[in-house]
């Protein structure tokens, strides 16, 4: 311990992985007090109250306990600003409030920062920072107001803000948590509530130097924009518009008979939309789950572990790596060694990294999905065989994308389950690389370099 604490200062992952910690402790112990739970008589255990603190911490969504029914309004407040701050990211607030307060950035802090919002090197990160808070200010307060208007007509006016308020952060920040436990299925049909969230959702995952990059040139014509952004904002944009518009279609296809039988067409479309959207880390639906055939929640699947941006409220191994990665098969197809999209050259070390994430991920996910098997027996009886499989690598998916969906397993996996679901939730929220490289040993130089030879591959 002492080794890694005196370590701390020399790697951002360690610095990252002890605020998370530490943030993730003091929601848990708050979470715990008497004036937390609705009902004192039913008080938030221990293994509860550090599972939803990770789980809104690290903006997945993951519940075992009612967010509306079982904790209080000082609760849900917790939960709220847990969200907040592990959204935006807790060098970010942490950094911005030392501006304010007059203080100075570090080398290290600087690094940290940089590598947070994928801020360029030698960015003014005072800029940056204050450009983060206020855009994220601006999306959250927007979506709370639409919202607010639209919940005037089933609220109280004092409870038509907190929803609005609660929701707008929640799905800004990706993070999927309800004060409904059906989500927003009593929303199904309601435009307003879902393009709103569909919105706020896609901006919190797309990555604050998209966002930044849009902004920096909104003056200009499309084309111009288009041709003034950075290569990354070009692949994230085109990499969330075909995610987007693949999982809606598929979902249309796949389910047009399932659960998705007896709506009309434009409520089809919007359900479709709608969970195509939220599979992108925001945890959030208004159908039903556990009633999706296999094929998807496969499909499901695969679009959690992509999840969203680099630099974003969102998880999974992002959208920026899938692009790359298939760009460099398309190369290898072609016969090409070099990749070159849109007037630029990727580099191969951006593919390398890729494929590391890409591989970390998965590894992660097959490791943890066989421990939760073992550990964890189905909770209900199942009429097809491997049905128990299915809802368990649905859930370790959506806990290391930082998703949040589930098909109504959390809350009856036992307590060895729930403990395998934090940690997933937390290396999801660090990344499987950035978790990793914090938690080994420093990096150590090679005195000897051997001859190269290459396996046969494929």
């Amino acid at each position: 311990m002492v080794k890694f604490i005196g370590s701390i200062k020399q790697h951002p992952a360690r610095v990252s992985l002890a605020w998370y910690a530490a943030t993730i402790t003091i929601g848990a112990l708050l979470l715990m007090q008497p004036g937390s739970s609705m009902d004192e008589r039913h008080p938030i255990t221990a293994l509860d109250a550090v599972f939803t603190a990770t789980s809104a911490t690290c903006v997945t969504g993951l519940a075992v306990r009612s967010t509306g029914g079982d904790y209080s309004w000082f609760g849900q407040l917790v939960i709220m600003v847990l969200i907040q701050v592990g959204g935006i990211g807790i060098m970010t607030v942490t950094t911005y409030l030392a501006f304010q307060l007059g203080g100075r950035l570090g080398l290290r802090q600087r690094a940290i920062i940089t590598e947070t919002l994928g801020a360029r090197e030698h960015a003014d990160i005072r800029w940056v920072l204050g450009r983060v808070i206020r855009l994220t200010l601006l999306f959250e307060s927007v979506g709370a107001l639409l919202l607010f208007i639209r919940f005037l007509f089933d609220f109280t006016p004092g409870d038509a803000l907190w929803q609005a308020a609660f929701h707008s952060v929640s799905a800004f920040c990706n993070a999927g948590f309800a004060l409904h436990d059906d989500s927003f299925v009593r929303y199904q049909g309601d435009w307003m509530v879902n393009l709103t969230l569909m919105v706020l959702i896609i901006a919190g995952g797309i990555g604050y130097p998209v966002i930044i990059d849009l902004n920096r040139n909104w003056q200009d014509s499309w084309r111009d924009r288009w041709d003034a952004l950075s290569l990354h904002s070009k692949l994230m944009l085109v990499g969330t518009g075909v995610l987007l518009v693949f999982g809606a279609v598929m979902l249309l296809m796949l389910e047009w008979d399932g659960v998705l039988r007896g709506m009309s067409f434009p409520r089809r479309l919007l359900v479709a939309c709608f969970h195509s959207t939220t599979c992108r880390t925001a945890g959030f639906n208004t159908i039903d789950v556990g009633a999706l055939t296999s094929a998807t929640l496969f499909l499901s699947m695969l679009l959690m572990a992509v999840g969203a941006g680099p630099c974003s409220a969102g998880g999974g191994f992002k959208v920026s790596t899938l692009t790359v990665l298939a760009l460099r098969v398309w190369a290898s197809f072609r016969g090409r060694r070099q990749i070159h999209v849109s007037r630029r050259m990727i580099a191969e070390t951006a593919v390398i990294r890729a494929i590391a994430t890409a591989a970390g991920f998965t590894a992660v996910a097959i490791v943890s999905l066989t421990i939760l098997l073992v550990v964890a027996p189905a909770g209900r009886p199942y009429s097809v065989a491997g049905g128990d499989f299915m809802d368990k690598a649905f859930e370790v998916v959506s806990a290391l994308g930082t998703v949040g969906l589930s098909t109504g397993i959390t809350a009856d996996l036992n307590g060895a389950g729930r403990v395998i679901l934090i940690l997933l939730m937390f290396i999801g929220r660090l990344g499987p690389i950035s978790a990793f490289i914090a938690l080994s040993r420093s990096e150590r130089k090679q005195a000897v370099e051997y001859a190269q030879e290459e396996p046969l591959i494929g």
